[in-house]
C-alpha cells in the first residue's frame, strides 16, 4: 500500500476526499505503526514514515471511510520512570472520529501478565480483543443547521440518557430505541416540546469501555463515565451498524432536536480515562505515551486520582490541553453541539495539587473563540482534597450548584437551617456568585441529578437500596437528605402517598421559580422510580430506563404547566441581581421577605435558627433590564407563601401600604396544583396553608389607600 509524507497537522485521521492522512503524537515513541484490519480482520501494519513535533504522521491515498485501523507504539518499557510502551498491544488512536466494538476482557489487553505482576511486560497480542477506529465519512448536509443560541437566562435542562430516555417508549420502533435516532424521533421530539425544555443535556456520548469487574457481574457502564475516544460518539447508541455511520446518525439528532429549538449539551469526562489504574487495561494513552497525558505519582508506577477513578488526566502539558480543546472544538465546529457541562471539573483546575482557578485549562478556554462562546457548565468539586469549588468557577462559566440542592432538599424535609440559607438559594445564590462578576444563572439549580435519587425516591426512601450493584449496599452516598414521608417505599397509605405528591410539586415549584437555570433529573416530570437505587451507574436495564408505560399524567400535567409559567414570566428568571431596596425613590422594592403574619422580615428574623414558613414578594414593575430590542420589561408580581411546618400554618396577605388584590394561582396542598380559581385576595385577608405546601398568588391590581 502507497505510504506518502502526509502533514503532522490536523492530528488523526482526515479524509479529504481522495485519501486519509494519518498523525499521532507520542514524545516518548521510538516507532510507530499504523495497522488497517479487513472485513475478515487481516491486519496490515505499515511504519508511519514521518514525524514532526512529536507527530507521527503519514498519508495513505488509497484509504477511504470505512477503513478500519489502530496504531502499535514501540518505546521504552520502563514503568520505574512512567513508560509503558507495548506494541504488543493495539492502541485507539485518541482522535479516532468512529469506532466499532468493544472491549473483549482478555488477558492480552492488559500491559502486564496477571502471575507476574504489573511490572513485567506482556506479549500477547490484543488486537484480536480490542475495538476498531474507523475512517469516518466527513461530508453532510446539515441544510444550514447552527447553534441555536439561547440566552442562559431563558433556559431550562433537561438531564437525559440517549439509551434510557427511549428504550422502553412504545412509539419508538423497536430498531431505533436506545439510539441517537431514538432521541432524534417524532414522539420524543413532540414530547420535549410540549413539556417545554429548552435543552437537553446528555450523559456521556463519547466512545467509553465497560469495566471488566462489571462485565463479570453481568453488569454494564450505563452511564459512561469512562471514555476512551473524546471525538467518538459511543457505538452502542448507533441503529446503523456500517462502520463509521454513528457520526452521520449523532449528527441527524442533533440537527432533529435544532429544528425543533432544543440545545444539546454534553456531559463530558476530560478528567480520567478508562485506562484505570496501574493495575488497568492498556487501550489508547497508556500505550502511546502514558507519563505525558496522565498525572502520575511521585513514584511514577503509579497515578494521581483525584476522581476515584483510577487516574487523571495531565493538563499541565500542552498536547494533552491541545487534546481537550482539540475535542471541544471538533463537537462544536462538526458535530453542532451547544454546550459541555464537564464531570468533576475541579480536576481540570489542578496544576500541581490545590485547584486554582486560574490554571491553564481556564486560561486557555477563556482566549478560544469557539469554546468561549458556548455554554460551560462545571460540576464543581472533585473526591481530592480541596476539591469542593462550587461558587469559585471563572466568569464565562456556569456551575452546577450543590448547595442549593443541598438546602432546597432540607427545606422541605423540615431540617434546620438559617432563613437566609433559603432567601440565598431561591434568589440565585448572590452570596457564591455576585462578588464574582457573575449573574443569577451561574447558578444551575437543580434538586436530582443522574447520581442519587430521582425525585419520586427522594420522597419515597430515607435509605439507598443499591443491592442490585452486587456491592453489599455499600456505594452511592449515605447522606441522602430525602424523607420517605412515614413508611420506605412503596406504600398503600393514601395520606402519604398524597404527601408524597405534593412535595414532589414543592420540589418542582421551588426549583422553577428560584432565579438562575433549572434543571430537570429526566422522568422526574412523570414520577421515574429506581426503586430506591441512588447509584444507578451500572443499571443498564428496567432500573433506570424510563418507564413510559407507567407515567403519572397528574404530576407530568402539573410540570407542563408549571414550565410554561416560568417561561411567561420574566419576574422568574432576571438576568440581574435582586437589589432588594426601593426603586427609583418609591415605596416598592424589587423583592421583599416578609413573615407568615404578613410583616416585612427584620435582621431577627433571618437569625432565626429554623426556617419552615416564610414569603416573599417579587415586583414585576421593577425588572432592570431591557429585552434584545432596548425595550423596557415588565411582569406580573407575585407573592410566594412557604409552608414547611408540619401543621397547616395561616398566612396573612401582605397588608397596609401593601393594598393589592391578588389571585390564587398555584397551592400544591390541592390536587392539580394549579388553582384556576376566580377568587380574589384583598389585602388583610387570611389564608391556610396545608402542611408541606406551597401557594403562589399573583398581583391583579393594585387598590387605592382610600378604597
Amino acid at each position: 500500500m502507497k505510504v506518502w509524507p502526509g502533514t503532522p497537522y490536523p492530528i488523526g485521521p482526515v479524509f479529504d476526499g481522495s485519501g486519509t492522512n494519518f498523525s499521532l503524537f507520542s514524545e516518548i515513541a521510538e516507532r510507530v505503526e499504523l495497522c488497517l484490519f479487513d472485513e475478515q480482520k487481516n491486519e496490515t501494519r505499515i511504519d508511519l514514515p514521518e514525524v514532526t513535533g512529536f507527530c507521527w504522521h503519514g498519508y495513505l491515498p488509497d484509504v477511504q471511510p470505512g477503513q478500519r485501523y489502530g496504531y502499535r507504539v514501540h518505546g521504552p518499557w520502563e514503568p520505574e520512570n512512567g513508560h509503558r510502551c507495548n506494541p504488543a498491544k493495539l492502541l485507539i488512536d485518541p482522535y479516532a472520529k468512529a469506532t466499532e466494538g468493544q472491549v473483549q476482557w482478555d488477558e492480552a489487553v492488559f500491559p502486564y501478565p496477571f502471575d507476574a505482576g504489573f511490572e513485567v511486560k506482556s506479549d500477547s497480542d490484543s488486537a484480536p480483543f480490542m475495538p476498531r477506529c474507523v475512517v469516518h465519512q466527513p461530508h453532510f448536509d446539515w441544510e444550514g443547521d447552527r447553534r441555536l443560541q439561547i440566552p442562559w437566562h431563558e433556559t431550562i435542562i433537561y438531564e437525559t440518557h440517549v439509551k434510557g430516555l427511549t428504550a422502553r417508549h412504545p412509539e419508538v420502533p423497536p430498531e431505533l430505541r436506545g439510539t441517537y435516532a431514538g432521541v432524534a424521533h417524532p414522539a420524543i421530539i413532540d414530547y420535549f416540546k410540549g413539556l417545554g425544555i429548552t435543552a437537553v443535556e446528555l450523559l456521556p456520548v463519547h466512545q467509553f469501555i465497560h469495566e471488566k469487574h462489571l462485565v463479570e457481574k453481568g453488569l454494564r457502564n450505563y452511564w459512561g463515565y469512562n471514555t476512551i475516544g473524546y471525538f467518538t460518539p459511543h457505538n452502542e447508541y448507533a441503529s446503523e451498524t456500517r462502520p463509521g455511520a454513528v457520526v452521520s446518525e449523532f449528527k441527524q439528532m442533533v440537527r432533529s432536536l435544532h429544528q425543533a429549538g432544543i440545545e444539546v449539551i454534553l456531559d463530558v469526562v476530560y478528567n480520567h480515562t478508562g485506562e484505570g489504574s496501574h493495575l488497568g487495561p492498556m487501550v489508547s494513552f497508556k500505550g502511546i505515551d502514558n507519563a505525558y497525558y496522565y498525572r502520575l505519582a511521585e513514584d511514577p508506577r503509579y497515578y494521581m486520582d483525584y476522581t476515584g477513578c483510577g487516574n487523571s488526566l495531565n493538563m499541565r502539558n500542552p498536547h494533552a490541553l491541545q487534546l481537550l480543546m482539540d475535542s471541544l472544538r471538533y463537537w462544536v465546529l462538526e458535530m453542532h453541539v451547544d454546550g459541555f457541562r464537564f464531570d468533576l471539573a475541579s480536576t481540570l483546575a489542578r496544576e500541581l495539587h490545590d485547584v486554582d482557578r486560574l490554571s491553564s485549562f481556564f486560561d486557555i478556554i477563556q482566549q478560544d473563540p469557539v469554546i468561549s462562546q458556548v455554554k460551560l457548565i462545571a460540576e464543581p468539586w472533585d473526591v481530592g482534597e480541596g476539591g469542593y469549588q462550587v461558587g469559585n468557577f471563572p466568569p464565562l462559566w456556569t456551575e452546577w450548584n450543590g448547595k442549593y440542592r443541598d438546602c432546597i432538599r432540607d427545606f422541605w424535609a423540615g431540617r434546620e437551617q438559617t432563613m437566609g440559607e433559603f432567601a440565598y438559594r431561591l434568589t440565585g445564590s448572590p452570596d457564591l456568585y455576585e462578588n464574582t462578576s457573575r449573574l443569577p444563572y451561574a447558578s444551575i439549580n437543580f434538586v436530582t441529578a443522574h447520581d442519587g435519587f430521582t425525585l419520586n425516591d427522594l420522597v419515597s426512601y430515607n435509605e439507598k437500596h443499591n443491592d442490585a450493584n452486587e456491592e453489599n449496599n455499600e456505594d452511592g452516598e449515605d447522606h441522602n437528605r430525602s424523607w420517605n414521608c412515614g413508611v420506605e417505599g412503596p406504600t398503600d397509605d393514601a395520606e402519604i402517598n398524597a404527601l408524597r405528591d405534593r412535595q414532589k410539586k414543592n420540589f418542582l415549584v421551588t426549583l422553577m421559580l428560584s432565579q438562575g437555570v433549572p434543571m430537570l433529573l429526566g422522568g422526574d416530570e412523570f414520577g421515574r422510580t429506581q426503586l430506591g437505587n441512588n447509584n444507578g451507574y451500572c443499571q443498564d436495564n428496567d432500573i433506570s430506563w424510563y418507564d413510559w408505560e407507567n407515567v403519572d399524567e397528574t404530576l407530568l400535567h402539573f410540570c407542563r404547566r408549571l414550565i410554561q409559567f416560568r417561561r411567561e414570566h420574566t419576574v422568574f428568571r432576571r438576568r440581574r441581581w435582586f437589589l432588594g431596596r426601593r426603586i427609583h425613590g418609591s415605596e416598592v422594592k424589587d423583592i421583599i421577605w416578609i413573615t407568615p403574619d404578613g410583616q416585612q422580615m427584620g435582621e431577627e428574623n433571618w437569625g432565626e435558627g429554623h426556617a419552615s414558613s416564610l414569603c416573599v414578594y417579587l415586583n414585576g414593575e421593577t425588572i432592570p433590564n431591557p429585552n434584545p430590542r432596548g425595550k423596557p420589561v415588565t411582569d406580573d408580581s407575585f407573592y410566594l407563601m412557604f409552608n414547611a411546618h408540619h401543621e397547616p400554618i395561616d398566612f396573612t396577605v401582605v397588608g397596609e401600604r401593601w393594598k393589592a388584590r391578588w389571585r390564587m394561582v398555584i397551592d400544591t396542598g390541592q390536587d392539580g396544583g394549579f388553582t384556576d380559581s376566580e377568587t380574589l385576595l384583598d389585602a388583610n385577608d387570611s389564608v391556610t396553608i396545608a402542611p408541606y405546601a406551597i401557594v403562589v398568588l399573583q398581583l391583579i391590581e393594585a387598590v387605592p389607600e382610600n378604597a
